[in-house]
């Protein structure tokens, strides 16, 4: 029987941890309907007998203490919640335990914000991973030796998993049990649970905030100039020249301060207030194209998509109320 240990860390989402137990018991479930032996044997693993969750609201109490699990096979780490290098530091107990855990044998899972304990680890070192698309910035700030793909719903390499935002956990949850369970029972968990099992991008639930946690003022007030002026067609040679700085030094500045070069940052910010007037205005996708500095549909389709995943008439029609009512 495989054994799972779903950690409970300090400061934990709850939901991600109850949702991740009940999956893996479900499969069990219907293990025992089918006259079959279980296949998980899951156990929420505390630092201490009774954990507070969601701000004290709620009491997780664990079914075996972290020193007590000589081996495990799969190591969940649920979200974690608030201020997060406090909440690493208050969970730094799991820390050596997973090393140990990992190099032993055993595979890690993090979900959504439970990345940040994970890349804590170590583990994560030159490897990808996902995480909430909101902490992307912090999370490069404090790991930037791990390469953050805030587009993907999951990850997986050499044994370790993430997923990406909120509730992006049950997809990781089912991959699992697809791996360890079967295809049949993964969508039949699916479908008790009325996940869709399909997704596997969540670009389209990005919005994109610009890094400005640095001290390259120049930068900062071009990203701001870029903010204010997404209309007009601004090009990298007239950024540089407003502030004096050699094209080549300017664009290795922009990337490393916001981790996008000039090109991109110019495209994320048109792209975001595209997609603010195709959620809210009855405007075509032409007319909002105009709007926000392209001239060119074909162009002006093709990043849309490269940075959502959809199309603007798709972005449209699954965002905006007026075209949900007409579809």
């Amino acid at each position: 029987m495989m054994h799972i240990s779903i950690l409970i860390p300090k400061a934990a989402i709850l939901g991600s941890l109850e949702g991740t137990r009940q999956l893996f018991t479900q499969v069990n479930q219907v293990c025992k309907m089918r006259g079959m032996p279980p296949l998980f044997n899951v156990q929420l693993v505390g630092l201490e007998k009774a954990t507070p969750a969601a701000g004290g609201l709620y009491t997780v109490n664990a079914d075996v203490l972290l020193q007590d699990i000589k081996k495990t096979n799969l190591i969940i780490i649920p979200a974690i919640d608030g201020e997060l290098k406090s909440a690493i530091d208050q969970n730094s107990a799991f820390i050596p335990w997973i090393i140990r855990q990992y190099k032993g044998g055993a595979e890690v899972a993090s979900l959504c914000l439970g990345a940040f304990l994970l890349a804590s680890t170590g583990l994560l070192k030159g490897r990808k991973v996902a995480t909430h698309w909101g902490a992307a910035n912090e999370f490069r700030k404090m790991f930037p030796d791990v390469e953050l793909i805030t587009e993907r719903i999951i990850t997986e390499e050499q044994g370790i998993y993430s997923s990406g935002g909120a509730f992006s956990y049950l997809n990781l949850i089912l991959h699992l049990i697809d791996k360890y369970a079967g295809h049949d029972m993964a969508v039949l968990c699916a479908k008790i649970f009325a996940i869709e099992i399909e997704r596997e991008n969540q670009a389209s639930f990005i919005i994109f905030q610009g890094q400005k946690e640095h001290d390259d003022e120049p930068v900062k007030k071009a990203q701001e100039y870029i903010e204010s002026n997404y209309q007009d067609k601004t090009t990298v040679d007239e950024l540089a020249g407003m502030f004096a700085i050699g094209r080549r030094s300017f664009e290795r500045r922009f990337k490393k301060a916001t981790d996008n070069t000039v090109a991109e940052y110019i495209q994320r910010v048109k792209v975001e207030a595209a997609k603010k007037e195709l959620e809210a205005s009855r405007k075509t996708v032409n007319e909002i194209m105009y709007e926000v500095g392209y001239s060119d549909i074909k162009a002006f389709r093709t990043t849309f998509k490269k940075i959502t995943g959809l199309s603007p008439l798709e972005y449209k029609h699954k965002y905006n109320k007026d075209a949900m009512a007409m579809a």
